[in-house]
C-alpha cells in the first residue's frame, strides 16, 4: 500500500480558525466532491502561527496536506489554483508537491478522537480511558506494547453545533515499519477532518498549533 502526502501551498490574507478541521473538509468537498466520497483520504490540519482567540495566521511553510494512496493523486490535482472559503476566510490553493512517508521513531498527532461506548458525553472522556482506547487501536495495528504513548493536551473538534473531545497524542520508540503503519492508518476517527493524522515530531514542531 503506497501512501503519500500531497502538499499544496496556501495563501490567505486574514487569520483563520485554529479549529478548522470540519470547515476545511466541507470547503474542499465543495470544490472536489471526490474528497467527500473517498473515505481513505486524510486531511492534515493546516499549520500556522497562533494569534489568540482560537485563531491562526498562515506562515510561509503552511501547507494544505492530503494523505492518500499514490494512485489517487490525479484526482486531487484539480485543487491546484482553486479558491476556498473557510468560515468566510478566502484561501487560495497553489501548486502541490508529493511527499513520500518517512519512518520516524517519534510521531505526533495534534488531535485524536476515539468513539467510546462507555462515554455518553464529553465529560465522560478522560485521559485514562482515552489512553486505554488508543492502546487497543495500536495493538490492532501490531504496534509493540513497548512503544510509549503520551496523552497530551485535551482538545476539541467543532462540528456544527457540537464539539467532539479528544487529545494530542505522541508515540515514542516506534520501529520503522510501525511508524509507517501508524502514518498510513492513523488512530481514531474523523481523519478527513484532521484527526488522528500522525507526523514526525520534528515536522510537527516547525509550526506547532
Amino acid at each position: 500500500m503506497n501512501i503519500v502526502d500531497v502538499a499544496f501551498s496556501v495563501v490567505a490574507t486574514e487569520s483563520l480558525p485554529a479549529d478548522h478541521g470540519y470547515a476545511l473538509y466541507g470547503a474542499l468537498s465543495r470544490v472536489l466532491p471526490a474528497i467527500h466520497r473517498e473515505n481513505g483520504i486524510a486531511i492534515h490540519p493546516i499549520r500556522g502561527r497562533q494569534v489568540g482567540e482560537r485563531r491562526m495566521v498562515l506562515v510561509p511553510s503552511s501547507r494544505l496536506v492530503l494523505r492518500t494512496l499514490a494512485c489517487k493523486i490525479p484526482e486531487l490535482i484539480p485543487l491546484a489554483g482553486a479558491s476556498i472559503s473557510l468560515r468566510g476566510v478566502r484561501i487560495t490553493i497553489g501548486v502541490p508537491e508529493i511527499r513520500v512517508l518517512s519512518p520516524a521513531s517519534v510521531l505526533r498527532s495534534r488531535l485524536v478522537v476515539i468513539k467510546q461506548a462507555t462515554a455518553s458525553s464529553a465529560a465522560d472522556v478522560n485521559a485514562d480511558n482515552f489512553e486505554a482506547a488508543a492502546r487497543r487501536q495500536l495493538n490492532s495495528l501490531g504496534i509493540s506494547p513497548q512503544v510509549q504513548l503520551t496523552v497530551g493536551k485535551r482538545r476539541t473538534l467543532r462540528l456544527k453545533q457540537k464539539e467532539v473531545v479528544g487529545y494530542e497524542v505522541i508515540l515514542n520508540g516506534l520501529a520503522p515499519s510501525e511508524s509507517l503503519a501508524v502514518q498510513a492508518e492513523g488512530i481514531g476517527g474523523r481523519r478527513h477532518m484532521g484527526c488522528g493524522v500522525f507526523v514526525p515530531v520534528a515536522a510537527a514542531q516547525e509550526a506547532r498549533t
